[in-house]
């Protein structure tokens, strides 16, 4: 027994000097990783105030405010309120980081009121499909098949298809046409940490944004009813190929875990939309709106760890708690700035101009769209894409004491997701 006892010592020994060995090198390569993860600008933009353009996390917590998440790992997050402006916490938002598919918002906030009405169709050619990106996100769109605007933008809102993109831009004027007016409504908006290259997101050098950028794109975007349609819808039929005389369709699902759920992750109680996004390069970014006892607010994450399953969805979500339960409790550290052009109308007695509607009739390589009895307007990205306009509507933008508001008539989110769009 002494000797088994010795021996058993010598095992339990060796095992902790080996344990104790270990951990240095394990703590090494830990600190050599960490290094290599990159790292906030010391200098950012400080547009939408000061405090914003600081690394690190900020917020002014008040008397009875919750704590924030714990192991949030996004590089870059923003909680907003989505009515007043008012950043309620925020980490690294003006870093300019790739956006994925989120850039979309901006695609969908620039080309969507020129492209009315929804009945209009486009025969889709191959030059129209020829940029989409390899390894892309596809709806399914076929050359030589018709579609119509609104089953471009389901395509684009619910399956993220950058095919659809495509044909939407070849519908707009062509993609450098469609690239040139996002950068200068991107300026309307005061996102000068933007620099688009492609309308899809898909990766491209130099293509940037961040997430107070992504978080304007979101709030302009929400002023429009077409816009809000999409962003929230669930699930919607899809045109198929051509059998014979029959057109076949099939059924598409939004890729925004918090509207449809998934494995380890549940719907979110009144999300809103907006829009997902994933590449490699960007890692998987996010933006969102939700509604809870009358408050709006807006959350946007940008590249989590990549190893922790759905990450963007569970730091959104808990950022979104997190908001609701600190409204009113905490101090804002900046503001989600206005257009500029409601700046400057307001800055002339409080009127928003309108801009004029101008029909289109030919879409790219001028082959002819058909327009119904509405009139679309034409592809610009100066001031009057911001006020004109949902043609449809004939409504212009709510404006008050220098920041506009989202629509509080737009439909309940509960019920937006259930309805069926085909």
């Amino acid at each position: 027994m002494p000797a088994l006892k010795q021996i058993a010592s010598t095992v339990i020994s060796t095992a902790l000097l080996s344990a104790f060995a270990l951990t240095p090198a394990v703590a090494a390569d830990k600190d050599k990783a960490d290094d290599k993860q990159p790292k906030p600008p010391a200098s950012m933009s400080t547009v939408g105030g000061t405090r914003l353009g600081q690394t690190g996390t900020q917020v002014e917590l008040g008397p009875g405010a919750p704590v924030l998440p714990k192991d949030l790992t996004a590089r870059s997050w923003v909680v907003a309120d989505a009515e007043n402006g008012e950043v309620l916490a925020a980490h690294n938002a003006h870093w300019r980081l790739p956006p994925a598919s989120t850039l979309k918002m901006l695609f969908a906030d620039t080309v969507l009121p020129a492209l009315q009405p929804k009945t209009m169709t486009y025969t889709v050619d191959e030059a129209d499909l020829a940029g989409v990106g390899e390894g892309s996100s596809l709806v399914g769109i076929k050359e030589d098949h018709s579609y119509t605007v609104h089953d471009l933008w389901l395509g684009v809102f619910l399956r993220s298809g950058n095919d659809a993109v495509h044909v939407l831009s070849a519908m707009y004027g062509g993609v450098d046409a469609t690239v040139a007016a996002m950068r200068r409504h991107a300026e309307e908006l005061q996102a000068l940490d933007t620099y688009v290259v492609s309308p899809d997101g898909y990766d491209a050098p130099k293509q940037v944004s961040s997430a107070y950028d992504l978080t304007l794109f979101a709030r302009s975007g929400m002023q429009k009813a077409d816009f809000r349609e999409y962003a929230a819808t669930a699930t919607a039929s899809f045109p198929g190929e051509k059998k014979g005389k029959k057109r076949e369709s099939f059924e598409i699902q939004n890729t925004n875990r918090l509207i449809t759920g998934d494995i380890g992750v549940e719907p979110y109680k009144g999300i809103a939309g907006v829009k997902n996004g994933y590449t490699s390069h960007a890692g998987n970014t996010f933006t969102g709106v939700a509604e809870r006892d009358g408050k709006v607010l807006l959350v946007t994450v940008m590249h989590p760890d990549d190893e922790v399953s759905h990450a963007v969805y569970k730091e959104a979500a808990s950022l979104l708690d997190w908001g609701f339960e600190a409204s009113g409790k905490v101090s804002p550290v900046g503001m989600l700035v206005p257009p500029k052009s409601a700046e400057a109308s307001l800055g002339k007695g409080g009127e928003a101009a309108s801009g004029a509607a101008v029909p289109k009739e030919e879409g790219a390589h001028g082959k002819p769209v058909t327009v119904g009895t509405s009139v679309a307007a034409a592809p610009a990205g100066s001031g009057g894409v911001w006020t004109a306009l949902s043609v449809t509507a004939g409504s212009l933008l709510l404006l008050a004491a220098g920041v506009y508001l989202v629509n509080r008539r737009w439909p309940l989110p509960d019920l937006v997701r259930r309805l069926p769009r085909h």
